[in-house]
């Protein structure tokens, strides 16, 4: 369940990560704000591809 979660906001930040910078901030003459954009939004994909691989690595059955 969380795996699936994960990786459904993942998939959401993507979609994020394009519509927000050039949509939203795109009359902003200044790069800090999608440079601050992609930064939080890549630290949320690691911390959310930690969460979705947790149960990896198991032990064989």
């Amino acid at each position: 369940m969380v795996r699936k979660f994960s990786l459904g906001l993942i998939g959401l930040l993507i979609v994020a990560c394009y519509a927000v910078p050039y949509g939203m901030l795109g009359d902003v003459a200044s790069w800090k704000g999608a440079f601050l954009f992609w930064t939080l939004a890549g630290l949320l994909v690691i911390g959310l591809n930690a969460a979705a691989t947790a149960g990896f690595g198991g032990e064989d059955r």
